[in-house]
């Protein structure tokens, strides 16, 4: 299985990092790819470049196995949308399972995404949320309810029998941190040592991003 998990990166933290690590052991993934955003369909733009938040996210992935960097939504100069980078990989990968992690707020909303519809037939969607949390709740959305309904599983095997389709919920370790936090405290010269890894500070420094 093919994991997903995108966005801005702006820059890239442990917060972002911890889950991608637990859910991609979790689901016994053959690879989890980060996917940073070029130009976002629904936000600002990033403040960090392009090649800015590259350099922060392969920096910050060196070394960890199981996770790679995926450049197709970056290298695009029109807006990115999840539907069409998973048409892509369907293409590309026809039989094989694919797997979209967001997180629960995101899960929350899905019905706003563009053509939200189309992403559970391109691949499964795996939801992190902190331990303990529950999914009633949602059952009772008009939209999300049926979708819940028909594609909720328990097992991680359920992800292997089919392509596309299943929703798993996956708890994961949530760290209170915020990028928007982090550039604030860069920007006033302030320490954010173990809010990310220090190989992505030094890119920072060295590119005198966010100061």
């Amino acid at each position: 299985m093919i994991g997903l998990f995108g966005g801005t990166f702006d820059p890239v933290h442990f917060g972002h990092l911890r889950p991608a690590v637990e859910v991609r052991e979790a689901l016994q993934l053959d690879e989890l790819r980060l996917v940073p955003c070029g130009v976002p369909g629904h936000r600002a733009p990033p403040l960090a470049s392009a090649e800015q938040r590259l350099a922060m996210l392969r920096a910050a992935i060196q070394g960890v196995a199981g996770l790679r960097v995926d450049t197709r939504e970056i290298a695009k100069p029109t807006p990115c949308y999840s539907v069409e980078t998973l048409e892509a990989l369907r293409q590309q990968y026809p039989g094989r399972p694919l797997v979209l992690v967001i997180g629960m707020d995101a899960f929350a909303t899905l019905d706003n995404w563009h053509r939200w519809r189309d992403i559970p037939r391109l691949a499964h969607l795996v939801v992190a949320h902190r331990p303990g949390w529950q999914a009633d709740d949602l059952y009772g959305h008009p939209r999300l309810g049926p979708l819940l309904q028909a594609g909720y599983c328990e097992q991680v095997a359920a992800l292997r029998r089919q392509v596309a389709g299943r929703i798993f919920f996956q708890p994961v370790t949530q760290l209170d941190i915020s990028s928007t936090r982090i550039r604030a405290l860069l920007a006033a010269g302030k320490d954010v040592s173990f809010l990310l890894p220090a190989r992505v500070i030094e890119v920072i420094q060295q590119q005198r991003i966010y100061s």
